[in-house]
């Protein structure tokens, strides 16, 4: 086993004593354990409508979610692409079930790439609700924001912005936050082997400036009486710990809250450290903060796409009629009387925006995502969006076609598809019911629509 650092092995020797640290590194030598967690959205009982090679035991500290088994592969399969499940690290799951959000709340991600935990909170509230997902570097706001398509994801705000910058349009305004923060990663040592030569005895202090001052905003944002998960993937008690002792020195209408998840540690002090020798996962620090509640009232429904007899329509342009003709109208699109709430045009896109979103909040902010895509303009054409197949369910489109997994996988890689003798327009295709995206038959072959940018190489 590469070497670690000698000033990480001796914080490591006094945090878990001699016995503790001895086992940690034999840990080190053992293989990864991995995660997958089956989308809520698709199943809402957590249990896959197919098999899924690798598909182990249920990881009990999170709805949905199971161990994959030695070298399979799942994430080849074309559901993966479809948004059936997400791969993710077990002991991560656990942040996100310690927050434990509900259906129709206002809920922030803070530090949001690459979307495990964003589409984790999704799932849970059920496509209900308001989540904003923020992600400051650019290239990882783009790979959230196409993480939260794949996953059919109908309720997100994924913005790009720095912590206070959200924080001067959003006061006081969350039901829950999580800060999942950048951290010195100790806790990926056996999953990330090139990061321990990015630890030095510094590291962690310099960390720690920075955790707190992100969670100090996300404060500004934690409605009263709301709740915030503070989280890591490292060890040090600087990072953690003390962390939250500055933090609370800082705000006294902030307190720990003790909780507990199946299968792991009680978090009777409200945090916890998992160690890859106690649990099947690798590092991580949990802990639970609420705020002094107020008696603000935080009740607040959110919609779905639903079956309805009128409709919501966006603001009288050309290019908004547009939109409607060539989207929401068409018969060819969606099953008679499904229809979206607050529909919104912006430039050539058409969205159903999530529940309470007031628009004004979001100006001078960098905004990839606002909502569901529903449609956009190709030339004087409207074309139904990725996003919309992503988010429906076959029983939602008025005209659905079932591919084998062969077929499926060419379909992703953009090939033209052979499918026989079926009625001119867009369809919604399909592999064992999980919707993959649109094709168009005409001339006897189905056009491939699956984004460019998606396809996967033959």
């Amino acid at each position: 086993m590469q070497k670690l650092p000698n000033g990480y092995e001796q914080q490591m020797k006094r945090l878990l004593g001699e016995a503790g640290f001895f086992a940690y590194m034999q840990s080190l030598c053992e293989p990864v354990t991995r995660a997958l967690r089956v989308n809520l959205l698709l199943c809402p009982d957590g249990v896959p409508p197919c098999p899924i090679e690798g598909l182990g035991a249920p990881v009990p500290w999170a709805r949905g979610a199971y161990f994959v088994e030695g070298d399979a592969r799942p994430g080849l399969s074309p559901l993966h692409e479809g948004g059936l499940f997400y791969l993710q690290e077990p002991s991560a799951l656990s942040a996100v079930s310690a927050l434990d959000p509900q259906p129709g709340e206002r809920v922030l991600d803070l530090c949001a790439a690459p979307g495990g935990k964003t589409t984790q909170i999704a799932a849970l509230m059920q496509g209900r609700g308001l989540l904003v997902c923020n992600e400051p570097v650019p290239s990882r706001a783009q790979i959230l924001s196409r993480n939260v398509e794949r996953m059919g994801v109908p309720h997100a705000v994924v913005t790009c912005a720095m912590p206070d910058a959200l924080a001067a349009r959003f006061p006081a305004y969350f039901d829950r936050i999580l800060v999942d923060a950048p951290c010195s990663g100790e806790g990926m040592f056996r999953r990330q082997v090139e990061a321990r030569d990015e630890w030095n005895e510094r590291t962690p202090a310099g960390c720690a400036d920075r955790q707190l001052e992100i969670l100090t905003q996300a404060a500004r944002m934690l409605a009263p009486g709301g709740v915030m998960v503070y989280s890591t993937c490292t060890f040090n008690d600087v990072e953690n710990e003390g962390v939250l002792a500055r933090f609370l020195d800082a705000h006294p209408d902030f307190a720990l809250r003790p909780f507990a998840l199946p299968g792991l540690p009680p978090a009777g002090k409200g945090y916890v450290h998992l160690y890859p020798h106690e649990i099947r996962g690798e590092g991580h620090f949990v802990s639970l903060l609420c705020r002094q509640d107020t008696g603000r009232d935080s009740a607040r429904p959110g919609d779905m796409p639903r079956r309805q007899g009128g409709r919501t329509r966006p603001s009288r342009t050309p290019k908004a009629d547009a939109l409607r003709a060539g989207a929401l109208e068409l018969p060819d699109v969606l099953a008679p009387g499904v229809t979206f709430p607050r529909l919104h045009t912006a430039g050539d896109a058409l969205w159903s925006l999530p529940e309470g979103l007031e628009m004004e909040r979001l100006d001078g902010l960098r905004v990839l995502r606002t909502g569901l895509l529903l449609a956009h303009m190709e030339g004087r054409r409207a074309e139904p969006d990725h996003a919309l197949a992503m988010a429906l369910s076959p029983a939602l489109a008025v005209r659905t076609a079932s591919l084998t997994p062969a077929q499926a996988l060419a379909y992703q890689a953009g090939e033209t598809l052979d499918l026989g003798d079926l009625p001119p327009g867009y369809t919604l295709l399909c592999c064992e019911g999980v919707s993959l995206g649109w094709g168009k038959q005409a001339g006897g072959m189905m056009k491939n629509h699956y984004p460019k940018g998606l396809r996967r190489r033959t």
